[in-house]
């Protein structure tokens, strides 16, 4: 890492942040700003992420250095690393961006950036290597024009391809199907502390393939992208309907919401963050939660049997939907933090009160 080498972020709509450039290799894709104080190491490892350049509104990172217990999947999948301040001293977070070739990017004004992103929306970026910004904008718009063909379902990039069982702690709770669109470990964590087992599917897992195996209830797992672009899931979800318990987290919210027939919207630069405001409509319980998607379901699109359970008090969107007929319910934040309050870690324990009734 050399840190003489100057770099240049450059979004599609022209403006340009420089900087240090610390490691990496160039790539383009979605620019986002973070909100959480902590959890650099949970956010990059993420798959929600994925196709994504994360801008970490705190302005210190990398100071506490690193613990791959603390690693949500096997790797990182952010397509860059953008600060104010990233500690040079404490290099083990450096090192391991660069081990993964993510090019990070030191003393950038983020404040200025997250501001544009709030005013303008969430926006594609490049992030590269050049002496000046002429430079810098002729390579930006080759990337960002690479990353425009990639395909449109990022779920299928980041989800197992093969089945697995795991054993779970509760040797008489229940048999929970997962279906990875990109799930966090911590889910994983969470529902083997409650369950006998535990079986994680690929995304295009069929309704049959998964029946075969005789859950007593499903989970759909977080993941990154547009969820009108995965494929071969809302059919199959469609299928479990009304059978049996089904959880649905973040992507899988929004999942959940066009099998039952809703409609999805992309938000004007989403919400990422670890201390986001939402109302229990339910109870009148305030959760503090962890946030991330660019996605919220259409309020006016929702079935009449469908009701809105949890509510986004930052922007009155939808962060939960429920429909006991239908015998499902979903929340659009993340239960199992990492990083984040763990206000919500008893959703976990309700999905279990709706498998047990």
């Amino acid at each position: 890492m050399d840190s003489s080498i100057k770099g240049f972020l450059i979004l599609e709509d022209g403006s340009s942040y420089s900087g240090e450039w610390l490691s990496g290799e160039e790539r383009a894709g979605e620019v986002v700003f973070n909100t959480s104080h902590n959890g650099y190491e949970e956010i990059a490892t993420d798959p929600s992420y994925f196709g994504q350049i994360m801008v970490m509104s705190a302005p210190m990172q990398g100071n506490y250095g690193v613990d791959r217990s603390f690693w949500e999947s096997r790797q990182l999948w952010i397509e860059g690393f953008v600060a104010l301040d990233i500690d040079k001293h404490n290099r083990a977070w450096l090192e391991r961006l660069a081990e993964f070739g993510i090019p990070t990017l030191n003393g950038i004004d983020t404040r200025r950036l997250v501001l544009h992103l709030r005013n303008q929306g969430t926006l594609l970026g490049a992030l590269v290597k050049a002496e000046t910004e002429s430079q810098a904008q002729v390579r930006a718009k080759q990337l960002i024009q690479q990353h425009k063909e990639l395909p449109g379902d990022w779920v299928y990039t980041v989800t197992v391809k093969e089945k697995k069982v795991l054993s779970g702690a509760a040797s008489s709770g229940p048999r929970v199907a997962l279906i990875d669109y990109g799930t966090k470990q911590n889910i994983v964590r969470e529902l083997l502390k409650r369950c006998s087992e535990v079986a994680v599917f690929p995304s295009r897992s069929t309704y049959e393939e998964i029946q075969s195996w005789k859950p007593d209830g499903i989970l759909l797992s977080n993941g990154p992208g547009d969820p009108a672009k995965v494929e071969g899931t809302v059919d199959t979800v469609q299928k479990f309907l009304g059978k049996i318990p089904i959880f649905g987290i973040c992507m899988g919210a929004q999942i959940m919401a066009r099998a039952l027939g809703a409609q999805t919207y992309r938000l004007k630069f989403g919400h990422h963050g670890a201390n986001h405001p939402v109302k229990d409509l339910r109870s009148g319980h305030i959760y503090v939660t962890s946030q991330n998607h660019g996605y919220a379901i259409k309020e006016d699109s929702l079935p009449s049997d469908v009701n809105v359970s949890h509510m986004n008090l930052n922007d009155n969107t939808i962060s939960g939907i429920e429909c006991k007929k239908r015998r499902c319910f979903s929340v659009q934040f993340h239960p199992e933090c990492y990083p984040g309050p763990r206000d919500a870690e008893v959703l976990f324990d309700e999905f279990m009160d709706w498998i047990r009734e």
